[in-house]
């Protein structure tokens, strides 16, 4: 593990007791992370090693954005043990046998393996390591699809002047779903076909220029020398040096991507716009009835042999926990927690009744930290999502959400899950943190291109792009998205929440917000970076979460030396 520099900052003292939780925390006399404007920024590239741990970085050491992960292990925790504590991960399913996660799967006590009973009466049959909401659907149409299906029976043709009063609101939805319907209909094709042509140039331009060349993998170097016979050659030569110079250096690499970009469209053609398509038939329950809870099975790593569908959360959970300092894999934020995979997002959105029935199964069965990486922008019974969120406040449990990867302001339009709304700012919730997503880079390009962001709806940032974390089969991959810092900081809370166990949810959301780093740098924000916005006003804290820190303000709470 990396050994600070400046060990000259702080003194680590000897550990204390919390008698009442059977845990030891570390006893501090630190300095806090502040000050952080004066830091110079990083002009070299990050070398495959840094961006493989870019997120547990020390801005101040490595002038790299992570959330001084290294630092804290390094200067606080040390051997220092902490007290177990269970992460619910509701999202596509994990893959609960990989390498690097297998041992730190939650297993219910309460269950006997097998024998096909409730056990523990939790209405649930075998649920040993978790739950499937979703059975063995897959894919799924987008919410506003299948609001626009169930509702143009009804209000196709019709003008508004002939709805009644009771189905206005009804109306409006099935107006607002058709319209975003058509308008994504569109741009796909549109995107797709932009693809294809991209593609067929592109390949006619490398198949002539490495024919020339001789090779298939030229560098930049080498096409620069490369000197155009005529101007066809000239204008190949020119769109492959843009592709190197701004999409991949490895022209073949890129066509590969370019064939990801196509398949990806053409899925969302297949299934999340597929009005032909009923991803839930193979559940079998009524999707609208929140009292019908008999469905599902505990596949939490998905009904395909290649679990393939499962990726998304088996990343979520090698960020919050892969197992630490085994010498497989990476090492996640925290130890001394349990994953509880609970499966209820599929390849397209969500359904409020998964999703909700998802929280209180969490809450119900132990977890103390749930992270929710998933979002969306239609909802048709959202009042079910929100009784839940309240549920997981009363019993002292704290959520973690993505905000979302649409660049959009947060503060002028709704995402669900949320505890609040552009028109109802007031949160019903105060164990309901937002998280948008930091790049690697310190200065301008701060925030993630694709991140959401909200003064008064988005509540902190954290690691988003590039995460090196697990994959199915004992496999690795760079995802990124919110949906990748949010775990960052579940990983933070569980931490927290280990070696302080009493504090309060509400409190550790508190303590996460607080003591982040600040910075008045000006960065750009909006599809393709289009305006820019001061750091410090593009969430509720104004500040990028800071394990390090995290612990200093932790530590003081937990004494009563400071008021949250």
């Amino acid at each position: 593990m990396r050994i600070p520099v400046y060990k000259s900052f702080l003194a680590v003292t000897a550990a204390a007791m919390l008698s009442a939780c059977g845990s030891t925390a570390p006893r501090l006399v630190s300095t806090p992370i502040e000050r952080i404007d004066s830091i110079p920024l990083k002009v070299t590239d990050l070398s495959e090693a840094q961006l493989k741990n870019w997120s547990a970085a020390d801005l101040r050491y490595d002038t790299i954005p992570g959330m001084s992960v290294n630092r804290a292990y390094d200067e606080i925790i040390q051997n220092h043990k902490g007290k177990t504590v269970i992460v619910g991960v509701i999202d596509s399913g994990v893959d609960i046998e990989h390498e690097d996660l297998q041992n730190i799967i939650w297993t219910n006590s309460d269950e006997i393996p097998g024998n096909n009973r409730d056990d523990d009466k939790n209405g649930y049959v075998d649920d040993i390591h978790g739950w499937n909401f979703l059975g063995d659907a897959l894919e799924e149409n987008m919410e506003y699809v299948r609001i626009y299906k169930r509702l143009k029976p009804k209000y196709e043709g019709k003008p508004a002047s002939s709805i009644s009063t009771a189905d206005r609101q009804e109306f409006i939805l099935y107006q607002r779903s058709k319209e975003e319907y058509n308008k994504e209909l569109t741009e796909v094709n549109q995107n797709k076909q932009q693809y294809i042509q991209i593609r067929e140039q592109l390949t006619a331009a490398h198949q002539a220029v490495s024919k020339k060349l001789g090779k298939e993998d030229y560098s930049k170097a080498e096409l620069s020398a490369f000197q155009p016979e005529d101007q066809q050659m000239a204008q190949y030569k020119g769109m492959l040096a843009q592709i190197q110079n701004n999409v991949n250096e490895n022209i073949p690499e890129a066509l590969e991507e370019l064939d990801e970009a196509i398949d990806y469209y053409d899925t969302r053609l297949d299934s999340h716009l597929n009005l032909d398509l009923d991803g839930r038939a193979v559940v079998g329950d009524n999707s609208y009835d929140i009292t019908d809870t008999d469905y599902g099975n505990n596949d939490v790593d998905g009904p395909t042999p290649d679990k393939e569908n499962v990726k998304h959360g088996t990343h979520v959970a090698g960020i919050i926990a892969a197992q630490r300092n085994n010498n497989i894999g990476i090492d996640g934020v925290a130890n001394n927690v349990e994953i509880m995979a609970i499966r209820a997002v599929p390849d397209g959105d969500e359904y409020d009744k998964d999703i909700a029935l998802a929280i209180r199964y969490a809450v119900d069965n132990g977890a103390k930290i749930i992270n929710t990486s998933f979002g969306k922008y239609f909802s048709t019974n959202p009042e079910w999502v929100m009784d839940e969120l309240r549920y997981a406040a009363e019993n002292d449990v704290l959520i973690v959400n993505a905000a979302g990867n649409e660049s959009i302001d947060l503060d002028q339009t709704m995402v669900y899950p949320n505890d609040q709304s552009p028109e109802v700012p007031e949160e019903i919730s105060n164990s309901f943190l937002t998280v948008g997503a930091l790049n690697f880079e310190y200065g301008s390009e701060l925030v993630s291109g694709f991140s959401n962001y909200g003064r008064t709806n988005v509540d902190v940032f954290a690691p988003g792009s590039k995460i090196w974390s697990t994959t199915p089969n004992n496999e690795y991959e760079f995802l990124q998205g919110t949906s990748m810092a949010a775990p960052a900081v579940s990983g933070v809370a569980a931490m927290i929440r280990s070696y302080y166990p009493k504090l309060k949810a509400a409190q550790v959301k508190e303590i996460i917000m607080q003591s982040g780093l600040s910075t008045a740098t000006m960065v750009l924000i909006g599809e393709q970076g289009q305006s820019t916005k001061n750091f410090n006003e593009l969430s509720k804290s104004g500040k990028m979460v800071n394990m390090y820190n995290a612990f200093i303000l932790a530590d003081k709470v937990s004494r009563g030396e400071t008021n949250l």
